[in-house]
């Protein structure tokens, strides 16, 4: 059984069909990369999985479970996080608060156990402090950490909302265009994070990306897009190869 199911899936609105009739399947432990032309669809996979939007039909399961209508709090408690093209990030707190902000699914018992400081408030902190720790560690933000977030370039911004994303601790993580914005050296680093989070903390990724060196350099299957609909699947050189996506990418 896939990880994540993507099943006949249409999105329309305001007349028109943002996604049609699109399927594709996750493997865990897989890094799988959506492609296409800017207006192909590709966002608005991740805004229906994130449920931003309701689907028209289909069906989207993950580990199993169908959670085509799960509210968009309960998406993220399953474990599920993603990152956005344009940043989300509180720009008057340090880079450590943002990271912390994204362990409000762990947080749980009310306003009295954080007033009484009781035992299982201690150990919650205790956790996330950790938790945000190994994050920094990971992704090399220590000079930043108690950086306002308005203050850093716009690469280091990145990375603290990709931080942010990974302290949900999720087993899903969509990435939107995380390489948009970035020099070369930055998205070789991007290239490297990618690989150490699947392989050191276990998270199967989607990413929707423009770049090709990244898609080529990190993913195991590529969709691409186009007018909502499927064009191809398969590895990146089979897809890069394919002439219905030098067609829609050349317009020939």
């Amino acid at each position: 059984m896939s990880l994540f199911e993507f099943d006949a899936v249409t999105l329309s609105f305001g007349g028109i069909t943002a996604i049609r009739n699109l399927s594709f399947h996750v493997e865990k432990g897989e890094i799988f990369a959506i492609i296409g032309p800017n207006g192909a669809g590709k966002t608005s996979v991740l805004n229906v999985v994130s449920r931003v939007f309701d689907p028209n039909e289909g069906q989207i399961r993950f580990d199993g479970r169908d959670i085509t209508k799960v509210p968009r709090k309960g998406v993220a408690d399953l474990g599920i996080a993603r990152t956005f093209q344009n940043l989300e990030l509180f720009e008057r707190a340090s880079v450590i608060d943002n990271l912390r902000l994204g362990r409000h699914r762990f947080e749980r018992g009310g306003t009295w156990q954080s007033l009484f400081n009781l035992p299982s408030h201690g150990r919650r902190e205790d956790e996330a402090r950790e938790a945000v720790e190994a994050i920094i560690d990971l992704l090399d933000l220590s000079p930043w950490r108690e950086a306002m977030v308005g203050s850093l370039p716009y690469g280091v911004r990145k990375v603290v909302e990709l931080g942010r994303a990974l302290a949900l601790e999720p087993k899903l993580l969509f990435l939107d265009e995380p390489a948009s914005g970035l020099n070369s050296e930055e998205t070789r680093d991007l290239s490297f994070w990618i690989e150490d989070i699947r392989r050191d903390l276990g998270i199967t990724i989607v990413m929707v990306e423009h770049d090709m060196s990244l898609v080529s350099a990190v993913a195991d299957r590529v969709l691409c897009m186009n007018l909502g609909s499927r064009l191809a699947l398969g590895t990146p050189s089979e897809v890069q190869a394919n002439a219905d996506v030098i067609a829609a990418y050349l317009g020939t």
